[in-house]
């Protein structure tokens, strides 16, 4: 009896504290890396930080190239 009742309690330990693994999928990144800005580009600082302006979008450097700061899609520089 007293095994039955240890494989019972070892039985119903092992699903209630067992992990509940779900599979995560990451999602492909939409980040668009140019690698060289074109000449007509404007340097632009805001709030101490710098900034790239082409075609109405914010770009920034980074070690891959430059990239859209989406934080800054409807930011208007005067």
């Amino acid at each position: 009896m007293r095994t039955a009742f240890l494989m019972l309690f070892i039985f119903i330990f092992s699903f209630t504290f067992s992990s509940c693994v779900t599979h995560v999928r990451s999602q492909p990144s939409k980040l668009v890396v140019i690698h060289k800005l074109p000449k007509t580009h404007k340097v632009v600082y805001i709030k101490g930080h710098r900034y790239y302006k082409w075609n109405g979008k914010h770009y920034r450097k980074t070690r891959k190239g430059y990239v859209i700061d989406k934080g800054l899609v409807n930011f208007k520089c005067f």
